[in-house]
């Protein structure tokens, strides 16, 4: 499949479409990070984006713990975490979470299941943070182990769905869970709760990302993006991006940001 991405520079031909976006959902591994680290020019990045009044929301696979870190230490809006199992914000001065029971009370069974599996799997852990998860059950592919192949990918995650669970693949971690919770259903949820329809979401957010698991997103806003490194994963996707940026990870983040602003200033 051809590429169908347009440069980012292109955006400078759709400037209309920009001007009108309130909300920005955004991935966090290796589209906020890069290499396993934050750059210094996405959290100016992030700033700047708060500053020009753009909401900030990461939409993320990573645990509750790495997102209370997120809505403390970081400039957005809020974070949507464990692909949607988990919630949490500021508001009249007071912290908020929402969890998903469902997904809570079906972890520990899952979390059995999925150490029974792993013991075919030698080169497999679960991940590093699976301690401060509520919902969710995650397996290092290649965070701090060495990269699993795609095919042992592919084999896991036909293991999961077989079992009945949600599951999808990162660039670091194969999450999986129980329950009706995914990115898409938790962006448009937080839509929602400020009076933006589905339909309204479509040209006032947009979405940018990295990896074959952000494919609902790409696919439900038209105004979205990948960071250069999603390049090998675009024959996989049925909608790519609308635009892809020059630059991997967090620094192809700055790179959109600086681009976006740019219009709107």
């Amino acid at each position: 499949m051809p590429i169908q991405c347009l440069p980012l520079s292109s955006m400078h031909h759709h400037a209309e479409r920009w001007r009108d976006v309130q909300w920005l959902f955004t991935d966090v591994d290796d589209t906020l990070t890069w290499q396993g680290a934050l750059p210094w020019q996405t959290l100016k990045a992030l700033t700047e984006l708060r500053d020009a009044g753009i909401r900030v929301v990461p939409v993320t696979g990573a645990c509750a713990g790495w997102c209370d870190h997120i809505i403390n230490a970081w400039p957005v809006d809020a974070v949507i975490g464990e692909n949607g199992g988990v919630v949490m914000w500021h508001e009249n001065g007071q912290r908020h979470t929402t969890i998903s029971h469902t997904a809570q009370q079906a972890q520990p069974g899952l979390l059995e299941w999925v150490n029974h599996l792993l013991l075919r799997y030698p080169d497999r852990t679960l991940s590093a943070d699976q301690a401060y998860r509520h919902c969710e059950v995650a397996i290092d592919i290649g965070q701090h182990t060495q990269r699993a192949p795609q095919a042992e990918i592919d084999t896991l995650l036909d293991a999961l769905h077989a079992h009945g669970a949600k599951a999808t693949a990162s660039s670091i971690h194969i999450n999986a869970w129980f329950g009706p919770h995914s990115k898409q259903h938790a962006t448009l949820d937080w839509l929602y709760r400020y009076g933006v329809t589905e339909k309204a979401a479509r040209h006032q957010a947009a979405f940018i990302g990295d990896s074959r698991n952000d494919k609902d997103m790409f696919a439900h806003f038209p105004l979205s993006v990948g960071v250069a490194n999603i390049a090998p994963h675009l024959a996989q996707l049925d909608t790519p991006p609308a635009w892809i940026t020059d630059a991997p990870g967090g620094l192809g983040f700055a790179e959109f940001a600086s681009c976006w602003l740019s219009l709107v200033r």
